[in-house]
């Protein structure tokens, strides 16, 4: 995609830039007055932190707060924008973060280091995300309140999936497992006929058309975003912005959380940097973090919890000796290319048409209104083809082209690898003629038996954390993998593929730049394969686990309370028990609605479960 964003960019930035002072209905946030104190202080305004805004402030009788250390949507237009989201990394939007050199994996990485965008602005990651809305399976859930979270079995988490959704997808409008009056949209984009090309793959290999967030996730499906009529729909578009103007709400952008105020054992407000001023706000019921697997873990141990040898090596006062930042999940895939022989694939060309990018800005609709993600799969490793008691172990996502999610610009234009690989590896795989019809198969590793962890730079805030994820540190990561590369090379090998001149090897030349001593199809070219194209799918979990009182690995109870000190609790993915079979964004909002109803002693779900039990779901 080397020249989509400089096309839209001007397009987009003139359309949008215009309704916007036409409507001129959105306040400056950056004005804001702080007040003292308020009865909640959130930070982080991203998947989990705006929902529990909007949720906690429908009480009139309450004030909230909600701190973000970065801006607003509205200042990079290309958010909006469903297929422009690999142009959202490595902007202003951005915390940028890289992880440490990996030993076993990345190695087609600059330094073996990873990329790991975040989302910094109102919205957070769900502002630079996919938009792949998929919930995970019934199991995790379940896995989750037999390890101690009580309270959070999939019966427990459901209705409060279905209480954020408003589908969009006929098929799915009557389904019990839908939404139809919530605030986030989910529609079923479809870009090309590539989509029904890889169901009837999966089908021809037994596997069933399924709703993966419906009653069984094992299966091939198409694609459930969240987009609205052209638009992606962030949490900041769902939850924050309808409820903004609310009097006892207060948003402050650019405000950057340096620690929690602690007195006593208890949690009674925050220290900020806002407007090159420091200064505190204090709360009089409870201090929520929402910062995510990264921020939240940092944000803890730089207000003296988390593990003691840590924090003493940096000079930081002990107030709670807790495992934070342990135990950090992520998913990982490798991108396998191949070429098509029909005009199919989102192509630069395609993209960057005068036409194409006119039908989006006058209808909202056509190539730019939907993501490059076009259907997916969650399968077992083993053969089987049904659900097994228990979540899958890979999860294939089908894209139509490699070529515009390598490549990006800056804001100044000049190229950049969002992925971080090495320039000899941008200069020769990634080369490519810009007409090129590519699809890519990502198979991702749902349950990685490599854990890592967060740990702080230094005792300064505004150093990056130190993000180890080991990547592929156990062999068995590898293995599953492997195996997952086997049911590629069986859907490439399905007539309805090989009709469309899909053939046996990469087209990328990947495997023959970095693997060609081994020979193709073995175990050990597939093993080396994936230790050099180890991609994060940005999903990092589990960093402040949520377990029971006893349980030594967790930092917060099934209440989402942090162990040892009142008034404090985490609501974002770094709860998660562990990370779930699916795109972890979905996950994350639920958590935000399930959270603020703990918080207010209520339930808002009980209509939704009164149906379910009907329907016995």
């Amino acid at each position: 995609m080397t020249r989509i964003s400089t096309a839209l960019l001007v397009a987009v930035v003139a359309t949008v830039a215009y309704l916007y002072m036409r409507a001129n209905q959105k306040p400056d946030l950056s004005a804001t007055k702080l007040n003292k104190t308020y009865d909640y202080i959130i930070i982080g305004a991203g998947s989990s932190g705006a929902v529990l805004a909007n949720r906690l402030s429908e009480d009139k009788a309450i004030n909230v707060l909600l701190l973000e250390a970065g801006g607003e949507e509205e200042e990079n237009p290309l958010i909006s924008v469903p297929v422009a989201a690999i142009d959202t990394q490595k902007t202003e939007q951005d915390w940028m973060y890289y992880s440490e050199p990996q030993n076993n994996a990345c190695k087609a990485l600059k330094e073996n280091r990873s990329y790991w965008p975040r989302g910094r602005v109102l919205g957070g990651s769900s502002g630079l995300n996919w938009m792949v809305y998929m919930r995970g399976n019934r199991h995790d859930f379940d896995s989750w309140a037999k390890e101690g979270c009580e309270g959070w079995s999939y019966r427990d988490v459901l209705p409060y999936f279905i209480k954020s959704e408003k589908v969009e997808i006929p098929e799915f409008k009557t389904s019990p497992y839908h939404g139809k009056n919530g605030p986030l949209y989910v529609s079923g984009p479809t870009q090309t006929i590539l989509e029904e090309k890889y169901i009837q793959a999966g089908q021809h290999l037994g596997y069933n058309l399924v709703d993966c967030n419906g009653e069984d996730q094992i299966g091939f499906c198409r694609m459930q975003a969240t987009i609205h009529n052209g638009v992606r729909w962030s949490t900041y578009q769902a939850f924050l912005k309808p409820a903004i103007s609310r009097p006892n709400l207060h948003v402050a952008t650019r405000s950057f959380v340096t620690k929690v105020i602690i007195e006593n054992k208890r949690a009674v407000g925050v220290e900020l940097i806002r407007r090159n001023k420091k200064m505190r706000v204090y709360a009089n019921k409870e201090v929520i973090l929402s910062g995510g697997a990264v921020n939240s873990p940092q944000l803890l141990m730089l207000s003296g919890i988390g593990p003691k040898d840590h924090l003493k090596e940096l000079g930081i006062p002990v107030v709670a000796d807790l495992p934070v930042g342990n135990n950090l999940q992520d998913h990982i895939l490798i991108p396998v290319v191949h070429a098509i022989n029909i005009t199919a694939s989102l192509t630069e060309q395609k993209l960057t048409g005068l036409s194409t990018i006119l039908q989006y800005l006058l209808l909202k609709s056509g190539h730019l209104a939907a993501s490059s993600l076009e259907g997916m799969a969650f399968v077992y490793t083993d053969g089987s083809t049904k659900d097994a008691g228990r979540g899958p172990d890979v999860q294939l996502h089908f894209i139509q082209s490699v070529c515009h999610s390598a490549h990006g610009l800056t804001k100044e234009g000049k190229a950049h690898a969002p992925f971080n690989y090495k320039d000899d590896i941008m200069d020769t795989i990634f080369s490519y003629d810009s007409s090129a019809e590519t699809v890519s198969f990502l198979p991702t590793l749902l349950h990685p038996k490599s854990k890592g962890t967060i740990r702080l730079r230094s005792s300064d805030p505004f150093d990056h954390p130190l993000i180890q994820p080991n990547y592929l540190e156990h062999t068995d990561d590898v293995k599953t993998l492997i195996a997952g590369m086997r049911i590629i090379e069986r859907l490439v090998d399905t007539p309805v593929l090989r009709h469309i001149g899909m053939e046996e090897t990469s087209k990328s030349s990947m495997a023959a730049q970095v693997c060609k001593q081994h020979a193709f199809r073995s175990d050990a070219f597939w093993e080396c394969y994936i230790r050099h194209y180890t991609l994060t799918v940005y999903h990092p979990t589990t960093t402040c686990r949520m377990g029971a009182t006893d349980d030594p690995t967790a930092v917060v109870d099934p209440a989402l309370r942090v162990k040892g000190i009142s008034g404090l609790r985490v609501a974002d993915a770094s709860v998660m028990r562990n990370v779930p079979s699916a795109n972890t964004n979905a996950a994350s909002i639920m958590i935000g609605e399930k959270a603020a109803d703990i918080i207010r002693g209520k339930d808002t779900v009980k209509d939704i479960k009164q149906i379910l039990q009907k329907v016995k779901v």
